[in-house]
């Protein structure tokens, strides 16, 4: 396999600010970008209806959205509907009940299999270890682990030519984040963060809290509460 027949990358693209910001990223850095959207059960797929205006936005190279039901077979109140969102905010040191076990692990394994498969050298993922809700499988230490499976599990792996993770939010706060997807020009109205689905974000899950934060922090307006044309009034300012 020569060097030139890996090229390119893919992101995990789940159609919410951080993900919206890694294809911004990837589209630069590392063309041509394929990206992957898992269904795995939550509550609401709005999500999805984002994840697939970003890829049309960015000319991705590919877009696959794979639904894998496995919401039955994962406590969290993200995939059972019955189960009310925490809205109190995030609790430093506390997990809470939007956890999704394992979710990172099994969505990395995908897009490891699908990266060797399609020999793409790097794996964009918008994990998040500063403004997040306290996920274990968001920290570099989880992260790491991953990478060195990775290279132990896969023939490219053991070819010395292991597929990287490439993580540029890891260590950035909401407000800072932002502040790059500025820098590059994302659409944020055409991303979704909201846990609850609907037409609007409910303003009230901790996601849309950790969004509002994020926004109000950056200086910048955000268009899915404010509109897009003031939205663009306030970047150009």
């Amino acid at each position: 396999m020569t060097t030139e027949s890996r090229r390119g990358c893919l992101v995990l693209l789940s159609g919410g600010m951080d993900s919206a910001t890694c294809l911004a990223l990837a589209a630069r850095s590392d063309p041509p970008v394929h990206a992957l959207t898992v269904v795995y059960g939550q509550r609401h797929a709005r999500e999805v209806r984002s994840a697939r205006l970003l890829a049309r936005h960015y000319g991705v190279e590919s877009h696959t959205v794979l639904r894998l039901p496995l919401g039955p077979l994962l406590e969290s109140s993200l995939t059972r509907p019955e189960r009310s969102l925490p809205r109190s905010g995030v609790t430093p040191g506390r997990i809470p009940s939007t956890y999704v076990p394992a979710r990172n692990t099994i969505l990395l394994s995908i897009a490891l299999g699908y990266a060797e498969s399609h020999r793409l050298p790097v794996i964009f993922a918008g994990m998040n270890a500063i403004d997040y809700s306290g996920y274990p499988d968001c920290r570099p230490a989880f992260l790491r682990a991953f990478e060195r499976a990775a290279r132990l599990g896969t023939r490219t792996g053991l070819q010395g030519r292991g597929i990287r993770i490439r993580t540029p939010l890891l260590r950035l706060t909401k407000a800072g984040i932002v502040r790059l997807g500025e820098r590059r020009g994302v659409p944020w109205e055409l991303s979704w963060s909201c846990y609850a689905g609907g037409r609007r974000p409910c303003g009230r899950c901790d996601a849309c809290r950790l969004r509002a934060r994020g926004f109000r922090e950056a200086g910048v307006a955000d268009p899915l509460r404010t509109g897009p044309a003031r939205s663009r009034r306030r970047r150009n300012r």
